[in-house]
């Protein structure tokens, strides 16, 4: 996609914000379903997304996991940045890859030990830029991206999280 356009839609955006504060505010969601065995589907927006677990830990390997969604996150949500940020100041880029890795351990997971936890224990990415920039230019876009990137953020700060569950019983109908 050129860059101007996609400067040409984030200046759009920052001019509605700065316009009406109230443009500022949005609402990302998923509707999420279990299907059979560990393999589950996701909704977002138009799209259909199918999520499993690998074989070694019961699933039927048909689509990426949970966790692992989190590293595409976090990866592509710091390419995308790089791109918007890269057309509004003007710096060419000929490619952004991001690798991301996570270390979890499974006696977390399988609440083997108290004391570790089932979620990852680092994370850690690499990224490669491609671009005829100079040092400067890039070194700011790094900043910039590392600073407003929001899975980044979600993924360093505390946030609150908060979820009810409603229970439904099949056998006992009301009539």
């Amino acid at each position: 996609m050129p860059q101007n356009f996609i400067k040409t839609q984030v200046s759009n955006v920052i001019s509605a914000i700065q316009q009406d504060e109230s443009n500022s505010k949005a609402v990302f969601s998923a509707k999420t379903e279990l299907q059979n065995g560990l393999k589950c589907s996701a909704q977002i927006r138009n799209f259909s997304l199918q999520i499993d677990e690998p074989v070694q830990l019961g699933g039927t390997d048909e689509g990426p996991n949970p966790v692992e969604l989190v590293l595409a996150a976090l990866g592509t949500c710091q390419e995308i940045i790089y791109s918007a940020y890269a057309a509004v100041l003007g710096i060419p880029l000929n490619s952004v890859k991001i690798n991301v890795k996570g270390n979890l351990n499974l006696k977390g997971f399988f609440g083997l030990d108290e004391n570790v936890h089932p979620g990852f224990e680092d994370i850690s990415y690499t990224t490669s830029i491609d671009s005829p920039a100079s040092s400067a230019q890039l070194d700011q876009l790094v900043q910039v991206v590392e600073k407003h990137c929001p899975v980044l953020d979600i993924l360093t700060r505390e946030i609150p999280v908060k979820g009810k569950v409603k229970l439904t019983n099949s056998l006992f109908s009301v009539n």
